[in-house]
C-alpha cells in the first residue's frame, strides 16, 4: 500500500490508537462511519487523482484497507478515467 494512502486513512480511523495499517485492516472496527467514508473517497480520489468507479462504491470495498486499496490501485491503472 502507498504511505501516502496510509496516511490519509489514519485520519479517518479514531480507534487506530498508533497500530499500523495493514491490508487486513478492519476499517469500521477501526472507527470508519459511512460519513467519514465519503469524506475519505473524496481525499483519495484528490490525492491520487482518480475517480472510484460506482460499482467499488461498496461496504465490501472500504471494509479493510486492502480491499478499499486495490480499487484505488485499479483506478489509477485506468488511465483517462478521471471525473470530471
Amino acid at each position: 500500500m502507498d504511505p501516502r494512502f496510509t496516511e490519509l486513512l489514519t485520519q479517518f480511523l479514531r480507534f487506530l490508537d498508533g497500530r499500523e495499517i495493514t491490508p487486513e485492516s478492519n476499517l469500521w472496527e477501526l472507527g470508519l462511519d459511512s460519513m467519514q467514508s465519503i469524506e475519505l473517497l473524496f481525499s483519495i480520489e484528490d490525492t491520487f487523482d482518480v475517480s472510484l468507479p460506482d460499482e467499488d462504491l461498496t461496504d465490501a470495498t472500504f471494509s479493510t484497507a486492502g480491499n478499499l486499496w486495490s480499487a484505488v490501485e485499479a483506478a489509477i491503472a485506468l488511465p483517462g478515467e478521471r471525473a470530471a
